[in-house]
């Protein structure tokens, strides 16, 4: 057992009030959470972050989690404790969640046992944090609902982050033409490199037309769109007939044109993990546990941070030049 376990105590980030990230602070002294039944406790080696935490953070979310808390969601980690009726775990066991009922950024977390996931040897604990949130979003967005079917085209606009990556690969390995954007050169060869069959630079003036030329005179069939409050009315231009944009993710209003939808009967849909039922996330997971066997499922890490140095993790995550990857704190 571990000094901290004997102690009963552990460094946690707690959030006291909403805001910017200053108010994520680390503390040593948060005591390990107790297990109820049909729980597990885990030791944490990697969290994922994502953007939906900052906006929680912030106060201006339609979820807003009572205060105090700690964020994260997306760990990995080995097995420290199982509740009353848990069979499908045992201390020692290695494995990612796709959410926390204590919170992910933190040395231990208690997850529902239905919300974890055994982590294959073939990935590190820093892979293991990147899958949760970011794949099984891209397989609901792509077809639970997006319908998406082999022979598709997708268009991928930003492709290079913990999402982008995941629709990348999963949207390759299921028969779609793949389009990806992203906004460095870096970006672009880490799209291609993960499913993209062309990879297209969203900071260039022209980039659109070069998109249009590629599709030439059919459209995109699927889009899914990481900020739609910039680009939602360029991808109603973009579609094909019967196409739909997936609204992944958003931080502002829009203005587009209702008529853009008519012209093609184009469909705009929204999607969120959370509202997602139980049978679905299994869909998701047995998808996701298959492609890393199969071996064409291997998240992409960017940028790594200690748990000091949450603060900047919930920063950059909104403020990078281009992302390149799956952020993780250690």
């Amino acid at each position: 057992i571990t000094m901290a376990a004997t102690r009963n105590v552990m460094r946690a980030v707690r959030v006291f009030e909403f805001g910017g990230p200053e108010v994520l602070k680390l503390q040593s002294d948060v005591l390990i959470p107790d297990l109820k039944e049909n729980q597990v406790l885990i030791k944490v080696h990697a969290c994922g972050v994502n953007p939906v935490e900052t906006y929680i953070r912030s106060g201006n979310y339609a979820r807003k989690p009572a205060l105090p808390y700690t964020p994260g969601s997306d760990v990995a980690g080995v097995i420290e404790g199982v509740g009353q009726h848990v069979t499908a775990f045992k201390k020692g066991d290695r494995v990612f969640t796709i959410g926390t009922i204590s919170g992910g950024y933190a040395d231990y977390a208690v997850a529902a046992a239905n919300r974890v996931f055994p982590l294959s040897d073939k990935l590190d604990f820093r892979q293991g944090a990147a899958i949760g949130i970011p794949y099984f979003t891209a397989y609901r967005a792509l077809f639970q609902k997006g319908h998406a079917k082999a022979g598709e085209s997708v268009l991928v606009h930003g492709a290079s982050g913990g999402v982008g990556i995941a629709t990348c690969q999963i949207a390759r390995a299921c028969g779609l033409k793949v389009l990806g954007t992203a906004g460095t050169e870096e970006g672009m060869n880490m799209v291609l490199r993960n499913g993209a069959h062309r990879a297209f630079n969203h900071r260039e003036a022209n980039y659109i037309d070069k998109i249009k030329e590629s599709t030439g005179m059919e459209g995109v069939d699927i889009i899914i769109e990481m900020l739609s409050n910039i680009n939602l009315a360029t991808d109603l231009q973009l579609l094909s007939y019967a196409g739909r944009v997936m609204v992944v993710g958003c931080r502002g209003p829009i203005e587009i044109n209702p008529r853009d939808t008519m012209s093609k009967e184009s469909s705009i849909i929204g999607v969120s993990l959370f509202l997602a039922t139980e049978e679905e996330r299994h869909e998701c997971a047995t998808a996701v546990l298959d492609g890393i066997e199969a071996g064409w499922l291997k998240p992409i890490i960017g940028s790594e941070y200690p748990l000091e140095k949450v603060a900047k993790a919930h920063e950059d995550i909104i403020h990078s030049s281009g992302a390149r990857g799956k952020m993780v704190l250690l």
